[in-house]
């Protein structure tokens, strides 16, 4: 008995083409393959031209010959008996292609074990064992800024709420403070000192903090 070589199989995607039953559109819209005849009362013509019944039913056609497919689509208004606050609405849905947006950032006011839905009926967990109030909450952050401004605010222990000149009465504090000067000549705090200094200096020609 014969048997068929492995790989004797054509994968051309005119061949699959070809063995397909579904119908093929044409360059003007038409449907070539489509046998039907046009639905316009009174008319003989091929039928290769689709259009939606309603808006409410859009993928269920009435089929049609070219001339009575463009006089059908001229008459065609797919907000037909919306008021104007339903079109606009319809329209703000097909902005964001249906999908509604939910504001940034996390609203929700419940603990972090209720958020898991772990329930707690004794109250074993307490009200605020569990929070979770974020990094940015923990280090005193109201919004994002770069980890070395970050760092930096740490150091001058500053909050990102505080303005230029705030953070820069608080530099000038720590510096008097931490002075040798200010200690007898002594450098115990030698490193802390150039840690202020170099924080101060992440802060002072950004743009996040106003004057």
């Amino acid at each position: 008995m014969d048997r068929k070589p492995l790989f004797d199989f054509d994968i051309r995607a005119s061949t699959d083409k070809k063995k397909r039953t579904r119908g093929r559109r044409g360059m003007s819209g038409a449907w070539e393959t489509s046998v039907r005849q046009c639905e316009h009362p009174g008319c003989d013509e091929d039928g290769k031209y689709r259009c939606p019944k309603s808006p409410d039913m859009l993928t269920e056609y009435i089929w049609f010959c070219k001339d009575h497919a463009r006089e059908y689509n001229l008459k065609w208004n797919y907000f037909e008996g919306q008021t104007e606050a339903e079109m606009m609405d319809e329209m703000e849905r097909d902005r964001v292609w249906g999908r509604s947006t939910k504001p940034l950032g996390n609203n929700d006011e419940r603990l972090a074990w209720q958020r898991l839905g772990i329930e707690d009926p004794h109250q074993v967990l307490g009200d605020k064992a569990t929070q979770n109030p974020g990094r940015e909450s923990r280090m005193g952050g109201t919004r994002k800024l770069p980890a070395t401004e970050r760092k930096a605010l740490e150091i001058l222990d500053a909050r990102d709420s505080w303005s230029r000149t705030d953070i820069r009465k608080q530099y000038k504090s720590l510096v008097k403070d931490l002075h040798p000067d200010r200690n007898a000549g002594a450098r115990t705090d030698e490193d802390r000192l150039q840690e202020v200094v170099w924080a101060w200096d992440q802060i002072k020609d950004s743009r996040n903090f106003r004057d």
